[in-house]
């Protein structure tokens, strides 16, 4: 009786502790998963099509925001998701540190949205922190219908990278931060032991049921016409 009681104790905890990770984190599931949903709902505002359909993965982070104990920066956590055999895969946490870069036209928070381009970039994000600019070429992506009205550098970068605030959506050049996988927040919802790594390039991991507004407005399911900003 005593083992049935610990064995009920130990999944209850369990049980806890998945639900207290799915509630911490679905602030910033949602709130990425609104930017998406707001950029989509104007075509002649949004990421080209064109580079959509070609990215490898997308990052959203949601709020970026100052952070006084970067002298000079912005943090901020979002997800990225990658393709996997045309589709998009399980997501996972990404952190992002800047200390250069300031946010634009006065306001105290962005969302970002990044655009890796090829495998080689992706590869570099799934190890530790990766310098932007120096170790991952990024440049402020085009805004619009046609891809081809971007420049030559925009086109060869492997990170294309957009802000929008206060209303404005925009290519922005982050060059100069530091991207990293969030393993703590992966963990949380996928288990221990998992690791962005191994849930990006196998390709397998079951996407948790608090992730599913992010795949949605990725896939476009479901598009609303509502602003958070």
């Amino acid at each position: 009786m005593k083992t049935l009681i610990s064995a009920v104790a130990a999944g209850a905890l369990v049980l806890g502790t998945v639900a207290f990770a799915a509630s911490k984190h679905a602030d910033r599931i949602n709130d990425a998963a609104q930017v998406l949903r707001d950029i989509h709902a104007a075509p002649d505002k949004d990421i080209p099509q064109e580079l959509w359909e070609h990215a490898a993965c997308a990052i959203v982070i949601p709020d970026l925001k100052k952070a006084a104990f970067i002298v000079g920066g912005e943090y901020g956590k979002g997800l990225m998701s990658c393709r996997r055999g045309g589709a998009w895969g399980a997501p996972v946490f990404m952190e992002l540190e800047k200390g250069s870069w300031g946010l634009q036209i006065g306001a105290q928070e962005i969302d970002l949205v990044m655009l890796v381009m090829n495998t080689k970039g992706m590869e570099k994000l799934l190890n530790n922190k990766v310098q932007l600019g120096a170790e991952a070429s990024v440049a402020a992506g085009p805004v619009g219908r046609d891809a081809r009205a971007g420049t030559d550098v925009q086109m060869k970068a492997e990170i294309l990278s957009y802000s929008r605030a206060q209303g404005l959506f925009a290519g922005i050049d982050i060059s100069g931060g530091a991207l990293k996988p969030d393993v703590s927040d992966t963990e949380d919802l996928y288990g221990k032991g998992a690791t962005p790594r191994t849930i990006v390039m196998n390709g397998n991991a079951k996407i948790p049921a608090e992730l599913r507004p992010f795949m949605n407005a990725l896939n476009r399911e479901a598009v609303a016409t509502s602003g958070k900003k």
